[in-house]
């Protein structure tokens, strides 16, 4: 149990930590860094608790049930290798956090920043110990999305807003991809738990389908990984804060793909097919990004290409697949996450002191700033592959593994060329990161005066250059055994144990990596005058740029294509697509139906009502009212439509169903409202359209008549063949049994919503904040048209004014506010049990607001009554999400509800659930989305008044 509870804490930790900060002042900048340090620390010390059990090979498990039935449990699952990456980025994270409190200005709202960070690293931690493949897709995609909202920053530039875009546009197709592929794969083995999928790798490799899930699988992990051809979004998201791209490009978001490829290589990996894709991909990667990065004159970009061509050398480990090639390519991501966070991190010193990360414009900073020159100096020569640095050791490796015989390929005899082209070049690179910037005559056009940055600036980039240079001179005492354990946990308890070393003899990997920095020198030598006046690429290379090819293709996908598609086969009308979506949804039910819909051979009828008749008849007429005053008269046809909704109502109630004639009752207050406020902006029509008149016109109304005439009475029919059918058991019968033993109420239908059907109304209550956000956006830019700006004509002339004749009204809804208060209240109480519950309870305080604003108007409500909608919406929906999750703690599903009677003092035994909890995130959001909406409406009347006073302003001047 002990253990089970560490884990959630691991998980849910950076999640809360970031809603704490949310709430935090944007002026809270050390007590926001304080707390994500404190919540990445708490996270180090759970992970030293579970160091004992993984150095012995254990894989530790924890498991929630949430939809047991359909296989999607919250599976948590740690073995060597994800406790290696977790404590990776929890470390790094740490420092990230203490270099971004010095790095940001003081402008920038560093506690929502850090919100944004500590997300992302929950996200990230999800991808490495999700037990379950399909929560592992869940965290990949969001950190997609907690990625584009870290690079989309500093949103207020506009290379911040690209590299945003196209960094979710490209990564969370690839997840999509990926989503794809764990389905597939989860079938062929039989289960989605990672532990057996890692276990089948011999009948998903025999399996038909195997092609189809590795290419979907290998488009996942390339996409986030930035290989080739899809390595174009990192540079772009260098728009970023230096923290964000120093984290990014480290341990996190960009290692999620080759961790991927690392931990499905047992199951994926071992054919023909993954070594020419992976290893292929890997190595053209590697020195793609090696050559381009050689001529960036941006730092950050020099510094994103070469952990492009890094990332490369990773995957192309990966595809090679031999326990050693998994041993290095595990070494060689801390290795690099180590070095490369420290020149990030330089990097960002030397644009924060000195205004500028071009190197063509700087120059000989190790005067001004020696001690961050010699750490970026070490850090770069970690880089490059220098001895006694750690970035040496996993290099060798990689070049011992491309050296080594594996199956006698053309690729397999290739690898050592493609291996030395590519350590060359980025010894190349390395240099002249440091002799451009460093060294040479010292820069005098700078846009601030260089120096050396505060010291707890600098204190991230000195620990890690120190872990560089102690992983370097004793690697097998600091990363070796935690390595080999990480690797095992991959390869198989059967890896021998490798000692990792800085000397093992004069043989081919050290004469290559000689080479490679003897030849690497000289590619600087002679380019080093060339390359600032030259293009930022190799020859020919620069003029073929995978931004461009991306933003032609999706200018073509998403405008050009859209378009003509709408021309051929659409209209901006509504109409005719209204006409289309019918007309569809009679198709299929016709096609459904055409040979099962079967008349009961006898009919259960009820007696004829005259009274329930008249009923009928009144809504049948108002309904057809309505549709026939539409066009001209939408005040009458919207009453007419109120009144067809009462008589719903009223049907409901005769057929015994109280909670949902309530429910029809408060919505259709509610939407009528809404639809009358609505239509005030929408242009005036007092006079016929003198093309109505001509035949096209007859015909096409004509044509829509028989169109609803076909629906209404084939939707008649499927109703009277169903509600005329013998009553039989069916699951109606069940819930009814079991709503008050089983979920502590006798309302069955607040039961169903609350308890046993309760994630789908989480998910219905999730689309109606949607709904309301997306309402509240478009209205936002919705301008009506010049006509309807005008007051009204009971606002002009010499009518008698609203305050004259409406006066009285007025005070009463102002004085109606408190009661619909208490009934919402009324209403959400006995909901358990009685007609009500959190909808309506809802919707009733929503009606609430709703009066005041018709009462009074928009200065006035809002002078008074702070509401705050998008903060009900999300309050709502966070307590519904952790009333769901409470049930974990006890070992139950997600949303699994308790009931019991509670003893009250002095009243006795009352009922009490935890369904209560749930509906109160449904009461807040109901009130949250409505009340939105409204605000949204409500405030056009603010706009036009403002519009009425700029034109007599305007009207005033030019008379004068």
């Amino acid at each position: 149990m002990a253990e089970h509870n560490l884990f959630l804490l691991l998980a849910s930790l950076p999640f809360a930590t970031a809603l704490i900060l949310l709430t935090l002042s944007p002026t809270s900048r050390s007590a926001s860094a304080w707390l994500s340090g404190a919540s990445l620390a708490a996270g180090l010390v759970v992970q030293a608790g579970f160091l004992s059990d993984i150095r012995d090979g254990t894989v530790l498990r924890a498991s929630m049930e949430w939809v047991p039935s359909l296989g999607m449990n919250l599976a948590l699952r740690m073995d060597g290798f994800s406790w290696l990456f977790t404590t990776l980025v929890l470390s790094i994270g740490i420092l990230v956090v203490i270099y971004a409190r010095y790095y940001m200005s003081a402008g920038d709202n560093l506690p929502r920043f850090y919100a944004l960070l500590m997300a992302f690293t929950g996200a990230m931690q999800g991808i490495l110990i999700s037990g379950n493949v399909l929560g592992m897709v869940v965290f990949w995609e969001l950190t997609s999305f907690m990625s584009f909202l870290l690079i989309g920053f500093w949103h207020q530039g506009a290379a911040a807003r690209d590299g945003a875009r196209t960094a979710l546009i490209i990564t969370a197709l690839g997840g999509l991809c990926l989503l794809t592929a764990m389905l597939i794969l989860g079938y062929v083995a039989g289960s989605y738990d990672l532990g057996i999928i890692l276990r089948s790798g011999d009948a998903v490799r025999a399996h038909p389908w195997y092609g189809a899930i590795l290419g979907l699988f290998l488009l996942g992990a390339f996409t986030k990984s930035a290989q080739f051809p899809f390595h174009f979004w990192l540079p772009g998201a260098m728009a970023a804060p230096t923290p964000v791209s120093a984290f990014l490009h480290s341990a996190t978001m960009v290692k999620a793909g080759v961790f991927l490829l690392v931990r499905f290589s047992p199951v994926l990996g071992g054919t023909e097919a993954w070594f020419y894709v992976v290893t292929s991909i890997g190595m053209a990667t590697l020195i793609l990004g090696a050559a381009v990065a050689l001529y960036r004159h941006d730092l950050k970009g020099l510094l994103a290409y070469s952990t492009i061509s890094h990332l490369g050398l990773i995957t192309a480990l990966a595809g090679i697949g031999g326990p050693m090639a998994i041993l290095a390519a595990i070494f060689h991501i801390c290795n690099h996450a180590v070095f490369k966070a420290s020149l990030f991190m330089a990097a960002g010193i030397i644009d924060h002191e000195t205004g500028t990360r071009d190197m063509r414009r700087l120059s000989g900073l190790f005067r001004p700033m020696p001690f961050t020159a010699t750490l970026a100096i070490v850090a770069a020569g970690a880089m490059a592959g220098v001895p006694l640095l750690n970035g040496f050791l996993s290099k060798e490796m990689f070049l011992a593994e491309a050296v080594d015989w594996h199956n006698g390929t053309w690729l397999d005899n290739a690898l050592p060329y493609f291996a030395i082209v590519g350590s060359t070049l980025s010894v190349a690179y390395s240099l002249r990161f440091i002799a451009t910037v460093f060294f040479g005559p010292q820069a005098t056009n700078l846009p601030k005066t260089p120096h050396e940055p505060p010291a707890w600036m600098r204190r991230p980039v000195e620990l890690l250059v120190l872990i560089c240079l102690v992983v370097g001179i004793l690697p097998a005492l600091t990363l070796g055994q935690i390595v080999n354990t990480a690797a095992r946990s991959v390869a198989g308890p059967d890896l021998p144990y490798y000692k990792i070393a800085i000397w093992h003899g004069v043989n081919a990997p050290l004469m290559l990596s000689m080479i490679a920095l003897a030849v690497g020198t000289l590619i600087y030598a002679f380019s080093a005058r060339s390359i600032p006046t030259g293009p930022e690429g190799p020859f020919l290379l620069h003029r073929i740029r995978g931004q461009r090819i991306y933003d032609w293709l999706l200018f073509r996908l998403s405008w050009r294509l859209p378009r003509m598609a709408l021309a051929l086969m659409s209209t901006e009308a509504l109409q005719p697509q209204l006409r289309l979506l019918v007309l569809g949804g009679i198709a299929v039910a016709v096609a459904s139906l055409w040979s099962g819909l079967t008349w009961a051979q006898d009919l259960r009828l009820h007696a004829f009502n005259p009274a329930f008749a008249l009923l009928w008849t009144v809504g049948a007429a108002c309904a057809i009212g309505a549709a026939w005053q539409a066009k001209y008269h939408r005040f009458a046809a919207l009453v007419l439509l109120g009144g067809a909704g009462v008589v719903t109502c009223l049907t409901f109630a005769w057929f015994s169903s109280p909670d949902l004639a309530l429910t029809q009752l408060l919505v259709e207050v509610v939407t009528t409202v809404l639809l009358l406020l609505g239509l005030r902006w929408l242009p005036k029509r007092r006079s016929e359209i003198p093309e109505d008149k001509l035949l096209p016109a007859k015909i096409r109304r004509g044509r829509d008549l028989v169109i609803a005439v076909v629906g209404g009475v084939g939707i008649a029919a499927i109703a009277f063949a169903v509600m005329t059918r013998p009553v039989i058991s069916n699951v109606g019968d069940w819930f009814l049994g079991n709503a008050y033993y089983e979920g502590g109420g006798t309302n069955v239908v607040n039961v169903i919503l609350v308890d046993f059907r309760a994630f789908d109304t989480f998910g219905e209550i999730s689309v109606l904040a949607i709904v309301g956000l997306t309402v509240y956006g478009l209205l936002r830019r919705f301008r009506p048209a010049p006509e309807s700006i005008e007051a009204p004509d009971q606002q002009t002339g010499d009518s008698p004014s609203l305050d004259d004749y409406l006066y009285v009204p007025s005070v009463i809804m102002i004085w109606m506010f408190p009661i619909l208060v208490m009934v919402a209240g009324y209403f959400f109480f006995r909901g358990h049990d009685l007609p009500g519950g959190g909808f309506a309870a809802g919707v009733t305080l929503a009606i609430a607001f709703l009066i005041q604003y018709i009462a009074t108007n928009v200065r006035w409500v809002e002078a008074r009554i702070t509401v705050l909608p998008i903060r009900w919406m999300g309050f709502g929906l966070l307590g519904a999400v952790a009333t769901g999750m409470g049930a974990w703690l006890f070992g139950y599903p997600f949303l699994t509800a308790h009931a019991r009677y509670v003893d009250v003092p002095f009243v006795g035994q009352v009922p009490a659930a935890t369904a209560l909890l749930f509906d109160i995130g449904v009461f807040a959001t109901v009130v949250g989305a409505v009340v939105l909406m409204l605000v949204a409406i409500a405030h056009q009347s603010l706009r036009a008044s403002r519009r009425r006073e700029q034109d007599e302003i305007a009207a005033r001047k030019e008379a004068a």
